[in-house]
């Protein structure tokens, strides 16, 4: 993600950069869905939706079998996202939006893989056009599938990586994204977070704004010309006392300071809740970790009052070095 937020900053730059200090070992290329042999795409289209279909059946098994054996090793992720959105899966209609190949050349995994596709224009990205930026990439051919999952639940974004097994396309990876949240979809949040911004509000302008792109992009390694023109726009509230590209940011809160390392909305039920998350010694301990997630909350609302017009509620997670983590959600009318 620290990479994206760079090149779109300096587009143009980047690329200069990169193909000057590119190692001849690494060479990374795009096709897009009409630029592929015929035969190709539809492999890709169809390894695609089989894997969709098991995933509406709630097969995870079949998902499991047919992985790489990198995720197949540790498919506990994919699982529990397959769980969370089997109500919203089930009985689903798919509609492939659209395939890429993306070819990682090499004999050793790429640090920083770039693949540009479709038509750029002299300022970046076009309607035509996508780029997907992917870190210590293996090499190999890998296949991006688009879907657009619609039931009576509403649409779903889901969202393959499968790479190239001798002549399988083997599943690397799904990502699940509603196109709606709480009845809302990405226009209305932009346009929440524009009112935000008119009345100073930078901080619930910045999460309405990142709601919005995570809304708009299936892949949170891909960027297109709408996330592009969103990222511009939102540039400019980015506050600097909440965390975001990777940066961290001190919240002092009573007599303690905790380190924030992420703050962002999401939907909990029919409300829109922000998750905070702060790095923790240990978690084990759960009496005291509450006592710092309640401090973490009021601590946000008292230094940001104005959250309270924005969220129902704050879910705060103490994170240790270790990846556990230990959550307590209060509603916002409860934070005190």
């Amino acid at each position: 993600m620290n990479l994206m937020l760079r090149c779109l900053r300096a587009f143009a730059c980047l690329i200069v950069a990169a193909i000057a200090s590119l190692p001849t070992a690494y060479a990374q290329s795009c096709e897009t869905s009409s630029e592929l042999d015929v035969a190709v795409r539809t492999a890709i289209t169809s390894a695609g939706q089989r894997y969709f279909d098991m995933a509406a059946k709630g097969d995870v098994a079949s998902m499991r079998q047919n992985s790489i054996p990198s995720l197949a090793s540790d498919f506990s992720a994919v699982e529990s996202r397959i769980k969370d959105r089997q109500q919203d899966l089930a009985g689903a209609q798919p509609n492939v939006k659209t395939v890429f190949l993306l070819d990682a050349s090499g004999s050793a995994p790429i640090p920083h893989a770039e693949f540009l596709c479709g038509v750029f224009g002299k300022n970046g990205q076009t309607s035509n056009s996508a780029a997907f930026y992917l870190d210590n990439l293996p090499p190999g051919k890998y296949g991006v599938v688009l879907i657009d999952a619609t039931s009576s639940k509403g649409k779903t974004m889901f969202s393959e990586i499968l790479q190239q097994v001798g002549t399988d396309w083997k599943l690397g990876g799904i990502y699940l994204n509603p196109a709606q949240i709480g009845g809302h979809d990405t226009d209305w949040f932009i346009a929440q977070a524009r009112q935000y911004k008119a009345k100073g509000q930078v901080h619930n302008a910045w999460l309405f704004y990142q709601q919005a792109r995570n809304m708009i992009s299936p892949l949170p390694f891909m960027s297109t010309l709408a996330t592009d023109k969103l990222y511009e726009e939102s540039h400019s509230v980015q506050p600097t006392d909440l965390p975001a590209d990777g940066k961290t940011v001190d919240l002092a809160a009573g007599t303690m300071s905790y380190k924030l390392t992420e703050a962002f909305a999401q939907a909990v039920g029919n409300d829109l809740d922000l998750i905070v998350k702060y790095q923790s010694s240990n978690v084990s301990n759960t009496n005291q970790a509450y006592q710092d997630n309640v401090a973490v909350m009021k601590g946000l609302v008292a230094k940001f009052p104005e959250l309270k017009d924005a969220f129902a509620g704050i879910v705060a997670r103490a994170v240790d070095t270790g990846g556990r983590d230990y959550g307590t959600m209060l509603a916002m009318k409860d934070i005190k």
